[in-house]
């Protein structure tokens, strides 16, 4: 089959928070503006249902699919490449997967290409780089740069209020780790680029596989009487929990909440799409992630609020 009449599949992978979905939506956005079609895959520890549902509304939900409980870099990588093998044929398509923030990009690629359908390209990696906090991870820090060896394509996100010299001094650290890869920002993407990159042929450093899996957890969110419970509940949990995501309702109002705490301890609360699939959760993802450890939080957030009300 010919280059031209196959399909490419594009991963996108990078440490937890540097802004993947970001790079999905903007990918996904902007090649149905030119009239691809688009499929998508994401895939998290704990339920990835609550990032993939913030993509329904804007492309039929028949064409996205969330994978949770599993790591497509190992243990569902079966089920990722069987997923992939069926997707429907369809005119200028492509697929847009987004691995899990603690996925061994490596093994990803060295496992997903193999048993692909021929209708399919070689599948290409997409590497996300928060410049702000790249190598500030500590003893994570050999993870965050495995992620970057083997991408064709290398986006620099979270620039704004860097010094040059951080921005110059990432990307030559970048360079030295993978010298193949092309590198630029959101901004610089031109999608029709993306179907003719190559896999990344750099010879990669090996990563202790046990590295790229931590602890997960979720539970169920009552309503919340204000934003501040949010605030609290993110701020009761240790930093060693490296990725905080939830979503409620508060007080009274109809529409839900989605909140984050990323790895720098930055909380982000806006608006959610619709109504959460699995009803309102809080999850972690990070080393010492259990369901005491949510609940505690919880029951904080909680009581804060009551102590706030009882003083007024």
């Amino acid at each position: 089959m010919d280059r031209e009449n196959r399909e490419a599949i594009i991963t996108v992978v990078g440490f937890l928070g540097a802004g993947k979905t970001t790079l999905l939506n903007h990918l996904m956005t902007s090649y149905m503006e030119e009239g691809w079609s688009p499929f998508i895959i994401l895939n998290d520890y704990e339920n990835a249902n609550l990032d993939i549902q913030q993509f329904i509304g804007r492309v039929e939900s028949k064409w996205v699919k969330a994978l949770s409980g599993s790591c497509i870099c190992c243990s569902g990588i079966d089920q990722l490449r069987d997923f992939v093998n069926g997707i429907p044929e369809r005119t200028n398509g492509i697929t847009l997967i987004e691995a899990n923030g603690t996925s061994d990009a490596c093994s990803l690629m060295s496992f997903l290409g193999v048993g692909i359908n021929e209708r399919f390209l070689p599948p290409i990696q997409i590497s996300v780089v928060d410049v702000k906090n790249w190598q500030k991870r500590g003893e994570h820090n050999e993870l965050e740069a495995n992620q970057i060896q083997v991408s064709s394509l290398i986006v620099l996100t979270h620039i704004d209020n860097v010094t040059s010299d951080r921005l110059n001094s990432v990307v030559e650290a970048l360079k030295s780790l993978n010298p193949l890869a092309e590198i630029m920002t959101l901004d610089d993407i031109n999608i029709s680029f993306l179907p003719k990159l190559s896999p990344s042929q750099n010879d990669a450093q090996k990563l202790d596989h046990l590295k790229a899996h931590w602890s997960s957890c979720s539970i169920d969110l009552p309503n919340l009487p204000n934003p501040n419970c949010i605030y609290a509940i993110c701020n009761a949990l240790p930093k060693d929990i490296l990725r905080i995501k939830g979503c409620t309702q508060i007080g009274n109002e109809e529409q839900y909440t989605y909140f984050e705490r990323t790895p720098d301890g930055e909380v982000r609360v806006r608006p959610f799409n619709g109504v959460p699939i699995t009803g309102p959760k809080l999850l972690t993802i990070g080393p010492g992630s259990d369901l005491a450890l949510l609940e505690k939080a919880v029951g904080i957030g909680l009581s804060q609020q009551q102590e706030v009300n009882n003083a007024k």
